[in-house]
């Protein structure tokens, strides 16, 4: 992934949390937290902020990422923010993070 793809990850399922999208500021820390007893999703990420479940990462994304995050010996954190406006429009989605700096590696 290139770099600017890296930080906009999107995060679905952010209108099942979206009382809780709403609280958070425009920039936030978000943890992310495999989900191995998932029972939709068997790669599921589920991406925490504040304490709180806000979405997940989408499974095309999350497919790479579950064995690193799953394995990791600390919580697995990265920056977030808040969608625009027009993000929204166009595709719905709530919440982006960025993995351009996050302590581990896609899987190919």
């Amino acid at each position: 992934m290139t770099d600017s793809i890296l930080r906009r990850i999107p995060v679905v399922a952010g209108l099942a949390y979206i009382e809780r999208v709403r609280r958070l500021p425009s920039a936030f820390t978000a943890t992310l937290t495999a989900e191995p007893d998932n029972r939709y999703f068997r790669h599921a990420i589920a991406v925490l902020a504040a304490g709180e479940k806000v979405g997940y990462l989408a499974p095309e994304i999350a497919r790479r990422y579950y064995a690193p995050v799953a394995a990791a010996a600390a919580p697995i954190t990265c920056a977030g923010r808040r969608s625009l406006h027009s993000d929204h429009e166009s595709s719905g989605v709530e919440l982006f993070l960025d993995f351009s700096e996050l302590p581990v590696t896609a899987e190919s």
